[in-house]
């Protein structure tokens, strides 16, 4: 069954849309002045819309997405602290584009190097960051780089941690995708860093504190994540947003817009985008997290049951209106022989929209099932030859 509009390869839900389901019953997006542009249901794992999203493009400060990824995981595995000073080198200082406005002079929190890169998406913060954390830049650029293909970013390469333009320097709107909800999904305690409206170093312009994502004072829904812009590029906005629904609690949508023509249209395609997504899709909570979506019966176990499912609530996204013609089956190997660790996969769910298969999610076992002694199991494996 080919799949027309992609599933994002790193989510839990595989998407499946065959060219019926595409023309007959999937919303078509609004037009999208953008070169290239992704709308992903985070929540479901779900490709909405997408245009040319594994064509080879210029990031620009979209690269400062993989730079905050190992900032966070150099935070998380304590090798730095938001409180330690890093000095400002030479190099940091003279970066060209976006700045912060630090000097050699300075020794800068980590706090606010963070806030310099992601809210005045400062070149200088970021070189002062990538040193602070590979030792030198090019050696953080080889971490960026392994990082990368530890993420599955197949058509990504980067050159620079800053973004600005150097041959050799790309990615995909599908790898930002990834990327993106990678960073939400692992560093969830970060993610106020790119909601803030506002920051400027003591010392430095007031001119320069408003964040460059201006969804961040129009949607109060929006709460990331980061722009882009250089002249090969064009103007680049990676836009999430939460909001609520009955029945299936926050669900959030990523928009991926590469390549518009100004600042103003990137985040008005975004936004677009965005609202589409939340009227034309309709969230369908399937199963609570930890809920057992099938307990089949296992041989040879400590117990004579197991339950499957998913540790995070089972959403799936489906064109409006049409959530009752779901429906769902269990597809599994039979029969399930124990012993059994929580969180070894399983079987898989299989939904469909009418006739149609919609998606698969992967699902893993609940609870640990032992093996059961000797005589366990020669009571069973007789049983098995009965039956």
């Amino acid at each position: 069954m080919k799949s027309l509009l992609p599933s994002l390869r790193s989510l839990v839900c595989v998407v499946l849309l065959t060219p019926a389901m595409l023309w007959a019953q999937v919303p078509q997006p609004p037009e999208i002045a953008a070169r290239n542009y992704m709308l992903v249901d985070v929540t479901a794992g779900q490709v909405l819309a997408a245009k040319d999203i594994d064509a080879p493009v210029e990031p620009a400060s979209l690269t400062k997405l993989m730079t905050g990824y190992l900032v966070f995981d150099a935070l998380r595995a304590k090798k730095i602290t938001l409180e330690q000073r890093l000095p400002v080198s030479e190099r940091a200082w003279k970066m060209p584009g976006s700045r912060m406005f630090i000097d050699p002079k300075m020794q800068v929190p980590v706090d606010d190097l963070l806030k310099g890169m992601i809210v005045q998406s400062g070149n200088d913060a970021t070189m002062a960051l990538a040193e602070g954390v590979g030792g030198t830049a090019d050696n953080f650029v080889r971490l960026m780089n392994e990082q990368a293909k530890a993420l599955g970013l197949k058509n990504t390469s980067y050159k620079n941690p800053e973004g600005l333009t150097e041959p050799g320097h790309t990615t995909t709107a599908r790898d930002l995708a990834t990327l993106s909800t990678r960073l939400m999904q692992d560093f969830p305690q970060y993610l106020h860093y790119y909601s803030t409206k506002q920051y400027r170093y003591e010392g430095t312009p007031a001119s320069n504190s408003n964040n460059r994502n201006s969804l961040l004072f129009r949607d109060p829904t929006v709460d990331g994540l980061k722009t882009g812009h250089t002249a090969a590029a064009g103007y680049c906005l990676v836009a999430t947003s939460k909001r609520d629904f009955p029945n299936v609690g926050q669900r959030r949508l990523l928009s991926i817009v590469l390549g518009a023509a100004s600042e103003n249209a990137r985040a008005n395609e975004s936004q677009k985008l965005l609202n589409w997504g939340y009227t034309a899709f309709d969230a369908v909570k399937l199963f609570d997290a930890g809920q057992a979506a099938a307990t089949p019966a296992i041989w040879k176990g400590t117990q004579s049951t197991l339950k499957i499912g998913r540790p995070e609530a089972i959403v799936i996204t489906v064109p409006a209106g049409s959530a009752g013609k779901i429906s769902t089956e269990v597809v599994r190997q039979d029969p399930l022989f124990a012993p059994f660790t929580k969180g070894q996969p399983v079987g898989a769910l299989r939904v469909k929209l009418g006739d149609e298969q919609l998606a698969e999610v992967p699902l893993v076992a609940l609870e640990d099932v032992g093996q059961a002694g000797i005589f366990g199991r020669a009571w069973d494996a007789i049983r098995l030859w009965i039956k």
